[in-house]
């Protein structure tokens, strides 16, 4: 049995102390399958954080998650749990995160609400929904439930290590399994606080929209949401289990373990499994890369190879990227922009591409069809085209071949506050969730920004109530198809375009793009 560090403590009694004085006169009680939870009011709303969905994955580590003991008394759902142990910094992080969000505007019986949920990014690595940026206070104020989930990550939830030992046969896909214990959960509760359980929309940006992907191909997921939006997150083919067992044999020996003998892993401090991710990955260089693998028993087919995995064609689906993805990687004052010219462009741009075409040569197009741009511009415009929309362009034109019911966005929107930074990745979250002024946000909270978010969520909005994007009074949006490709461009002002940037699509669409990780 693993040791129970102090975190894992501390978060636990942040959420699991439990008397029925800490409720304040006029806080809401719901009770859940599980047992009683105490929330709180705030603007309007009702608010309950820290729900537990899964037991201590502490106790259960690197194997499928286990559905909460019932429990008495009252709960209090009033603090944020922590978040899952990674590199990343997290004011609190435990093993024991199994803990979803929920803001509702009320719980009256029959309400059945749309239900969005959120899932965060940070690949499958790192991150967590107490991010400012992901409150769902916005949303929920216009007549939706709003709920965020955090989950197993890294190799607390990728560890692949089927091969090794029978008792880890779920580990590759651990952190998936949560997500699908918290869309459980979400069915059978979410009516509870006026949502309803057969109108579940789950969007994610990044790593959220990949894990979403992944979904879309896994059966046990099957019925548990009914609309998807992925926002810069794809996940075009998994980790084939040869690589995946590659990766665990560089993770094993960075603890200095054996394959033949496991055991160590249930009993080592959580700090030294997140160590270990400092393996060199065998396959893509850098730190060891975690994610879904194809293990043949919860995921039996690549999500988007060869073709948009059937079980998800009919689900209504929106993707989407922004216009400058790499310029929240890509440090516009860091060494690889500092001194950019004609001379080093191709040099500096190789190592960021994710496609094999010469660099001198995607130069060398840029520069006859874009004369007046700067090598700056070409620089992150390639890197963008040849790194962050590949996946996207796939999965899109995919569920276009099979009739499925599919519309594309891409985010403009520039920002105001860092404008070398243009419409980097992130740059929907704070659009969509209408959180402007959080801490981490691009959009500033002018008029501009303004007009932007309220266009983007009025589009989530429409989308979650009827599975289509289009609402009273707005622009037709037409679904994605090959002979237009339309596009919805959200912006100060946002507009439909047919095939933007086609010839960036065209050009690097000319050879095999391999999802990393893979």
């Amino acid at each position: 049995m693993p040791a129970i560090d102090r975190r894992t403590m501390i978060g636990a009694g942040l959420v699991l102390a439990s008397s029925p004085a800490w409720a304040e006169k006029g806080d809401p009680v719901v009770a859940t399958r599980n047992g009683r939870i105490q929330g709180t009011r705030e603007s309007g709303l009702q608010v309950f954080r820290g729900v537990r969905y899964g037991q201590n994955t502490a106790f259960h580590r690197f194997r499928a998650p286990v559905a909460p003991t019932p429990w008495r008394g009252i709960v209090p759902a009033t603090r944020f749990a922590p978040s899952c142990p990674q590199k990343a910094n997290q004011d609190a992080t435990s093993e024991d995160c199994q803990f979803l969000n929920i803001w509702t505007p009320g719980r009256e019986p029959g309400a059945r609400r749309p239900v969005l949920l959120y899932i965060h990014g940070g690949a499958y690595a790192n991150g967590s929904v107490v991010d400012p940026l992901n409150d769902g206070r916005h949303l929920a104020a216009r007549d939706v439930v709003v709920v965020t989930v955090n989950h197993r990550l890294n190799a607390l939830g990728y560890l692949y290590l089927a091969r090794l030992d029978p008792r880890f046969a779920d580990s590759g896909n651990a952190g998936q399994l949560d997500l699908i214990l918290a869309l459980r959960w979400v069915r059978d509760n979410i009516a509870a606080f006026g949502g309803d359980p057969a109108n579940v929309l789950v969007f994610g940006q990044s790593g959220g929209g990949a894990k979403i992907a992944t979904m879309m191909a896994m059966p046990a997921a099957k019925g548990l949401f009914h609309r998807a939006v992925t926002m810069s997150g794809q996940q075009v083919t998994a980790s084939g289990p040869i690589n995946a067992s590659c990766r665990t044999a560089a993770y094993l020996d960075r603890l200095g373990l054996s394959p033949g003998n496991l055991e160590p892993l249930l009993t080592l401090p959580v700090e030294r499994l997140i160590e270990g991710l400092g393996a060199e990955d065998p396959i893509l260089g850098g730190d060891v890369y975690m994610g879904p693998v194809l293990d043949m028993r919860w995921l039996a087919r690549h999500p988007f190879w060869p073709d948009a995995a059937p079980q998800g064609n009919a689900i209504p689906m929106m993707l989407g990227n922004t216009l400058d993805e790499t310029r929240a990687f890509i440090d516009p004052d860091g060494p690889l922009l500092h001194g950019l010219d004609w001379s080093n462009l191709a040099e500096r741009m190789a190592g960021e591409l994710r496609v094999d075409l010469s660099p001198e040569w995607i130069v060398s197009q840029y520069r006859a069809h874009y004369p007046d741009w700067s090598a700056e511009r070409i620089f992150y415009a390639a890197t963008t085209a040849g790194r962050s929309w590949p996946g996207q362009v796939i999965e899109a034109e995919a569920r276009a071949r099979a009739e499925a019911p599919t519309w594309v966005y891409q985010v403009d929107f520039q920002s105001p506050t860092q404008p070398k930074r243009g419409a980097p990745h992130t740059m929907d979250i704070a659009l969509a969730f209408g959180t402007l002024d959080a801490p981490g946000s691009f959009t500033g909270t002018g008029a501009a920004a303004r007009a932007a978010s309220m266009a983007m969520m009025a589009r989530f909005l429409a989308f979650a109530r009827d599975g289509d994007p289009n609402g009273p009074g707005m622009e037709a949006w037409p679904q994605y198809r090959l002979d237009r490709r339309t596009t919805m461009l959200f912006d100060v002002e946002s507009r439909i375009v047919e095939n933007p940037r086609g010839w960036e699509r065209a050009l690097f669409a000319r050879v095999p793009y391999i999802q990393p990780g893979s």
